[in-house]
């Protein structure tokens, strides 16, 4: 008798969480999705950002730490980011400019992302997103879509990626995600 073999399975289950990102529809038919499957030693340096990140941010950010301790506690997670590779061409003003190229021609700002970016590269990210915790749930697996962990990635170098998100997973009896103070 194999005891508790769901344990087993969960890289095979990020695996397929993270193919749900990448089959994910994207404008243009560019796809400028990076994705990533953080091991164990990942993890601690994810959680060890975030824990800097939050004393660097002060009062406010203090949510950091408690996202450090799930991370922590979670069995694995992906990370899903998006490096432009330029602009849709549309000149549609959501990014802020008036053209596409005055966008792309604008200094980068990098704090915890970098950007601007063009918004449709945003749209990408957030339906892979979408269809990354939309497969986890489809596998019953337990996960939280953080902005904090990936900021930790893209400030730790971890992640090549402009912005990107965190998904930790987990498969306990209780929702790890769900009781946070």
């Amino acid at each position: 008798m194999i005891l508790n073999p769901e344990s087993e399975v969960l890289e095979t289950l990020a695996q397929t969480i993270l193919l749900a990102a990448r089959t994910a529809p994207k404008a243009k038919g560019i796809d400028d999705v990076i994705t990533a499957l953080a091991e164990k030693e990942d993890i601690e340096v994810l959680a060890s950002a975030m824990e800097k990140l939050a004393d660097k941010k002060g009062a406010g950010f203090v949510f950091l730490k408690r996202d450090a301790v799930n991370l922590r506690n979670a069995v694995a997670a992906v990370l899903i980011g998006v490096k432009t590779s330029g602009a849709a061409g549309l000149n549609c003003g959501a990014c802020g400019f008036e053209t596409c190229t005055e966008m792309l021609n604008r200094q980068k700002v990098e704090v915890d992302f970098k950007g601007p970016n063009c918004m449709l590269k945003y749209v990408d990210l957030g339906i892979a997103v979408g269809a990354a915790a939309a497969k986890a749930k489809d596998c019953c697996v337990d996960n939280r879509v953080m902005y904090s962990v990936g900021a930790a990635a893209r400030v730790s170098g971890l992640l090549d990626a402009d912005v990107i998100f965190g998904i930790p997973l987990s498969i306990t009896g209780k929702n790890i995600f769900f009781d946070r103070k």
